[in-house]
């Protein structure tokens, strides 16, 4: 279960991250509220992975400091959904054991699996729709259905905050209807919900933005986040188009291809309020 919302889920100020000599995020203050589905847009190589290792705690600061109260004094009670999660096709795991493993932490001393963490695990299957799934082995699924298994494997777990690189690129419209919808579930259990996106049109139609490119440039709604002003600056006018008041990005690393399926207009109307175009 997910806790009462607090007043922000990440707190950062002057927050610079690097990589030995490589500085990922310059220095950058902002919040992410609680609560909220937040997402980190940015081209690629702008640090959004970066910010989501740096919530999770899996990357140190170089300078200035970041609060996550999901783990404060000593707790983690935070789930990462990496966008490619390698687990060997030659191990014979079903794809309700893949989900258990979200429980492990939980588990206590003796790993006994409790009722209680079959129920969490049966309900992170059903809300993404994989329940008649549940006993097929991890290498017999498809990509939209193994990244279904490893958002659920993430819901699975004790956490006030979800985070997920990525969860919407390269997926069929089902599995991208299916995960949008357990998302907003996950605000309406009182989590906050992380995630990183290439695509405007997500942005917009999420709660709240940051944008990044090799720094925050700009944080809060995506109204006020998406401007054209600001994407110019992210992106560089090279790369963003702006046609017939609608704007997109010119991003070959993420444009469509036979294996990736465009289940959204990518562009945004910077006048079009986000609750006029909601949906994935």
């Amino acid at each position: 279960m997910c806790p009462l919302r607090m007043s922000a889920a990440v707190s950062a100020r002057e927050l610079t991250v690097s990589y030995g000599d490589n500085v990922a995020i310059n220095s950058s203050t902002f919040e992410i509220p609680s609560g909220k589905v937040t997402a980190i847009i940015g081209p690629n190589g702008s640090g959004k992975s970066t910010l989501l290792n740096t919530i999770a705690g899996l990357t140190a600061p170089r300078s200035g400091s970041i609060e996550v109260p999901a783990r404060a004094g000593g707790s983690h009670r935070i789930a990462y959904v990496l966008q490619t999660t390698k687990i060997n096709d030659t191990l014979p795991v079903s794809v309700e054991e893949v989900v258990m493993m979200g429980r492990y932490a939980a588990l206590g001393l003796y790993k006994w699996i409790r009722a209680a963490d079959r129920e969490a695990v049966h309900a992170a299957m059903d809300r993404v729709g994989i329940t008649d799934i549940a006993s097929k082995q991890l290498v017999e699924l498809s990509g939209g259905q193994r990244q279904r298994v490893f958002v659920a494997q993430g819901m699975a777990q004790d956490h006030d905050v979800l985070l997920l690189d990525e969860p919407l690129t390269g997926i069929d419209i089902t599995t991208a209807q299916a995960i949008d919808t357990a998302i907003h579930e996950e605000i309406g259990r009182g989590c906050s919900v992380i995630l990183t996106t290439h695509d405007l049109s997500e942005a917009q139609v999420a709660d709240y933005a940051v944008l990044l490119s090799g720094r925050v440039v700009a944080a809060g709604l995506p109204e006020e986040v998406l401007t054209t002003e600001h994407l110019t600056e992210a992106y560089g006018s090279a790369l963003l188009h702006v046609s017939d008041g609608r704007i997109f990005v010119d991003d070959a690393a993420h444009a469509p291809t036979d294996s990736r399926h465009v289940h959204r207009d990518r562009s945004i109307h910077t006048e079009t309020s986000p609750s006029d175009t909601h949906g994935h």
